[in-house]
């Protein structure tokens, strides 16, 4: 049996350039206990499956190629916008990890977390954006590595690139989670340039210390499993 994926890119640039690729599908007879083998087939770092959608809320589950996460960045903001782009006024998700509040801010749509949400992840700061992009993925061979310089610490700006292969993922194009835990550990807001060329946006000083996260998302796409 054939299965649809919708796809949509998370946190693409102004231009609707690079972004993270989301699987998403609706839970259902054909998907449910199989979930883990669809995301291994799907092949992208993050593929998340619908269970509810009520008035103003999402339920959800969110699966990597190699084990289900808590909680994940960029598939509860690129499922988030997928579902208020078709018409949901969605304002909060339900994930294993908790409840995420959802907001738009002009075109970017913000998700809160906890940092402890989050996977653990090695933090490793450079002396420059060039000494980022030079980093090789193949160096990185366990658990969950971000890598990460200033480009302009008064402006928040930072360069970034992701490995983990304890996810099962080479090199992640755009990663929520670890820019929710490096802006709670510097308590500064950021603008995040990762991997080829994404961009995300952190938020600090809310309750709980709680951090949003957000980014554009861009239109969908459907792709089919077999």
């Amino acid at each position: 049996m054939s299965l649809q994926v919708t796809v949509v890119n998370v946190f693409v640039d102004e231009a609707g350039e690079h972004g993270n690729p989301l699987g998403i599908l609706w839970s259902s007879k054909a998907t449910r206990g199989r979930e883990q083998e669809i995301a291994r087939d799907v092949g992208f770092s993050e593929t998340i499956f619908i269970d509810a959608v009520s008035e103003h809320d999402a339920h959800a589950r969110i699966f990597t190629p190699a084990r289900e996460l808590r909680f994940a960045g960029h598939p509860t903001v690129g499922l988030a916008s997928w579902l208020r782009a078709s018409g949901d006024d969605i304002r909060s998700l339900m994930v294993p990890a908790g409840r995420v509040q959802v907001r738009a801010e002009g075109e970017l749509i913000f998700v809160t977390a906890k940092p402890e949400w989050a996977p653990e992840f090695s933090f490793q700061q450079l002396e420059s954006p060039a000494d980022v992009e030079g980093v090789d993925p193949d160096a990185y061979a366990f658990g969950n590595n971000y890598v990460w310089a200033w480009a302009d610490r008064e402006q928040g700006r930072v360069r970034a690139r992701m490995f983990a292969p304890a996810l099962g993922i080479r090199e992640d194009e755009a990663t929520g989670s670890a820019a929710v835990r490096l802006t709670a550990q510097l308590d500064q807001d950021l603008d995040i340039l990762q991997g080829a060329g994404s961009r995300l946006y952190t938020r600090t000083a809310r309750a709980d210390r709680e951090v949003e996260v957000g980014g554009r998302t861009s239109p969908e796409r459907i792709i089919e499993l077999r």
